[in-house]
């Protein structure tokens, strides 16, 4: 399940964060690098991102109920996008004014060996929480590109975390070169335009991110393949004349909504209708697990068509 993949994805990345996180504070006390700083206040807010999408992986688990009849599934697309925006505002946000503050005032790193030895423990420990995220997301994108199956994907924990490692990666990087040319060039306001830099990046991120979770959130349909998948098994039923139309909605990376309007054969009873209705349900369900609700309406397709006209809908889907 998509879940159990995510779920083992943030564990990693929020044991590695906090370890990061930690070791960048105290480095950055040691040695006054506006770089360091802000590489520790974006383990930080990754770490604390994690927790979000944690809570929302085990809210969005929750039965469903009266006053959420289709579940929580969407919950966990919500603090994939709370997310975005702490990626957004704190980390982007702190470390471009603590990088500009720097600038302004620039004053020369103490004991840099520290920060030297920080980083590379930092990109060591990134790369595993990388790697962990990246094999799981691997195993989903088949031959797609990384961007093509990040906009497919329905699981905003699984990618979320991928790209907060790739940008933790990039920053480390940025850090290392910025503090680097600060004590080569005896310029110490490198070190605070490398902290804009990892300001940019985060930046970058967040807004990538907050637009692709926005779709889940609005509402996104199955992969294509689970629409044919279903049109096949209709259109080898025998007692349907006509799909009028085939609808799907993600509810959570493994919630599947589909709705469907079908004119049966004339010659069909009511007793046909219900036991046809009964044996697409089971079969559509047992070949796609990911689809949990299905609503199948019979309706004469020229009637159906009729009210789309009238309603200002799309042609059907027959």
């Amino acid at each position: 399940m998509a879940t159990h993949a995510s779920k083992r994805v943030i564990l990693a990345a929020l044991v590695m964060n906090f370890a990061i996180a930690v070791t960048k504070f105290g480095a950055a006390m040691a040695t006054g690098s506006s770089a360091m700083l802000s590489e520790a206040i974006h383990s930080l807010v990754d770490t604390g991102n994690q927790v979000l999408l944690l809570y929302g992986l085990q809210r969005s688990k929750r039965p469903a109920d009266e006053t959420h009849p289709f579940g929580y599934g969407p919950e966990l697309y919500f603090w994939a996008f709370v997310v975005a925006i702490l990626i957004f505002g704190l980390g982007a946000g702190i470390s471009f004014f603590e990088g500009l503050s720097k600038v302004r005032d620039p004053h020369a790193i103490t004991n840099p060996i520290i920060n030297y030895v920080v980083l590379t423990i930092a990109i060591g420990f990134e790369a595993v929480a990388w790697t962990v995220a990246y094999r799981e997301f691997n195993k989903v994108r088949g031959r797609m590109s990384i961007l093509a199956a990040v906009r497919a994907s329905k699981d905003p924990a699984l990618f979320t975390v991928l790209f907060e490692d790739t940008a933790a990666m990039l920053g480390l990087i940025v850090a290392f070169v910025g503090i680097a040319l600060s004590q080569a060039l005896d310029l110490p306001a490198l070190d605070g335009y490398a902290s804009i830099g990892i300001a940019i990046i985060l930046a970058s991120t967040a807004v990538f991110l907050a637009y692709e979770t926005k779709g889940l959130i609005v509402g996104e349909a199955a992969d294509p393949a689970v629409d044919d998948g279903v049109r096949q098994i209709l259109e080898g039923h025998a007692s349907i004349r006509h799909i009028n139309e085939l609808r799907t909605l993600h509810q959570g990376p493994d919630d599947v909504l589909l709705v469907l309007s079908v004119d049966f054969i004339d010659e069909a009873t009511s007793r046909d209708v219900e036991t046809s209705i009964t044996a697409l349900e089971t079969r559509i369900k047992s070949e796609f697990p990911q689809i949990r609700r299905v609503f199948i309406e019979a309706q004469n397709w020229r009637d159906h068509l009729r009210q789309l006209q009238q309603n200002g809908g799309n042609k059907d889907d027959g």
